[in-house]
């Protein structure tokens, strides 16, 4: 009997508790729910029309290796090169003329807008790729002014040969001599991401990270910097942004996840804030120094650090992956590109300045065409403010995002001709092979316009300089029989599911 009435009052207890718990659920979670729907923009909930419904189930994987891919369908077979994701409320386009109309004519009408804003906050805050008005005219004032000048350039220059011949090339000449004895496989697309990391802390921090030393350690800032680009796109892919929203405010699933990455990553970016503070900063040249000199809030100075991170880092590594993918599959072009620097440089011998990088032509159309087929930065969305009409005849409601697509304008017979899917520098050469740049508008890798990128010189000569560097000293093949097209990992930039395994061999010195 006794063990009834404890029973009974346990049970009661339980209830009681139970609906305590309900009413205060109801009670916090419905005005938090009406106030995550208040600041959601207004796409269709649900659409039956076969985009949407091919979106929402998926079905689009059974045909196509990458999102990117199938959007790139759509946009060629559509009239415009323009289509509608109606559940996403997003109007997509490759439509060069589309691209110039939101990148410049009607610029202030398409900022980066608070819905997209909101998607990254957590993660670049208010870093220059994730504001508008006065807060990114004042950072794009400042990283132009110093970026322009010829002081920075050949800093720049210096830290990437330093990083090319004290680490990369060892690291790659230690793995080709091992291979002799064993069957190494190497992970090139991480070798170039550990390059691009130590190079960015090096030039904008005045760092040293050590990711690329011969025994390859592990970051934990770079792992937390993978984990958190990787899951800010996944919160931009989502056709139900509630859900994220719902995660993030009661600390669930990647939402947690994501939490904890980026605490990771605003702890040791405040380190190095702190650590160039120690050191000081007014006789030092790297970017993060002379920032400093003029902007004192710690938090601002934050989100500047990640901004640069993610513009060096990512870009650059997947920028530099996509050539040698497609190096790789096409030896004569890697011959043609040994062969202008044997008759521009003279054989064995090494750029001295960042000057001379101007005559290697064939070199610089190379790398633009690599961009023009696998962009490190697949597409760019804005937020239209009020309503508007494309060139192309397109009708705009005020909240639409709208998305240019590079990876797709590089894949479209009508801005590149019929042979738009070959792999030819040729294109970018005038008849006495000279480089000849395109309209950026046709080719909005580095975007174009009031937001064209501001570290476009500096990437380039990054990219040229390794890619010289290895080609005239190492045969990189293929260790896996190649794939006719690359697959992607979700994130901010264009990453290799999978990674990029390669095979080594030093090649002999010629005679000079």
């Amino acid at each position: 009997m006794e063990l009834e009435l404890e029973t009974s009052w346990f049970l009661q207890c339980l209830h009681a508790y139970f609906c305590f718990f309900l009413i205060f659920t109801l009670i916090t979670i419905l005005p938090l729910l009406s106030l995550l729907f208040s600041l959601l923009p207004r796409p269709k909930l649900w659409c039956t029309c076969e985009i949407c419904h091919t979106y929402l189930n998926m079905s689009w994987s059974k045909q196509f290796d990458n999102l990117c891919d199938w959007y790139t369908h759509l946009l060629k077979n559509s009239p415009g090169n323009t289509i509608h994701i109606h559940v996403l409320g997003n109007t997509i386009t490759a439509n060069p003329d589309n691209v110039e109309y939101m990148l410049k004519t009607r610029f202030e009408n398409f900022p980066k807008g608070k819905p997209f804003s909101l998607i990254l906050g957590d993660f670049l805050g208010r870093g220059i790729f994730n504001v508008d008005g006065d807060s990114w005219r004042l950072q794009k004032k400042m990283a132009s002014l110093e970026l322009g000048k010829h002081s920075i350039k050949s800093f720049a220059f210096e830290i990437i040969n330093c990083e090319i011949k004290d680490r990369l090339i060892p690291l790659l000449s230690s793995f080709a001599a091992s291979q002799k004895e064993q069957h190494r496989v190497l992970d090139l697309q991480d070798v170039f991401r550990r390059f691009s990391f130590d190079t960015i802390c090096r030039f904008s921090f005045g760092l040293d990270p050590k990711c690329l030393e011969l025994s390859l350690p592990m970051s934990k800032f770079a792992t937390a910097f993978d984990l958190a680009s990787k899951l800010s796109a996944e919160r931009a892919m989502t056709a139900f942004p509630l859900v994220w929203k719902l995660k993030r405010a009661l600390n669930l699933g990647s939402e947690k996840q994501l939490k904890k990455a980026i605490k990771i990553i605003h702890i040791l970016a405040k380190e190095v804030i702190r650590q160039r503070r120690k050191m000081g900063f007014l006789t030092h040249n790297d970017l993060l120094s002379r920032f400093m000199c003029t902007i004192n809030d710690e938090t601002y100075l934050r989100d500047v650090v990640i901004s640069f991170l993610l513009a060096g880092r990512d870009t650059v590594a997947s920028g530099l992956t996509s050539l040698f993918w497609l190096l790789a599959k096409h030896p004569n072009v890697e011959s043609e590109i040994r062969r202008e620097a044997d008759r521009v440089l003279g054989k064995n011998q090494e750029l001295t300045s960042f000057g001379e990088m101007k005559e290697l032509h064939y070199l610089q159309a190379a790398v633009y065409e690599s961009m023009r087929l696998y962009p490190p930065i697949q597409f760019d969305s804005k937020f239209c403010v009020d309503d508007d009409i494309l060139p192309d005849g397109s009708l705009l409601r005020r909240g639409t995002r709208v998305t240019y697509h590079p990876y797709a304008m590089g894949r479209i017979e009508e801005i590149w001709g019929p042979d738009c899917l070959e792999f030819k520098p040729e294109r970018w050469l005038k008849d006495d092979g000279v480089f000849s740049p395109e309209n950026p508008f046709k080719y909005p890798v580095f975007q174009a316009g009031f937001r064209v990128c501001l570290g476009k010189e500096i990437a380039l000569l990054e990219l040229k300089s390794v890619a010289l560097s290895l080609l005239r000293r190492f045969q990189i093949q293929l260790a896996t029989r190649p794939h006719p097209t690359l697959r992607f990992s979700p994130g901010l930039t264009a990453t290799l599911s999978g990674g990029f395994p390669v095979l080594i061999r030093e090649r002999e010195v010629a005679p000079a």
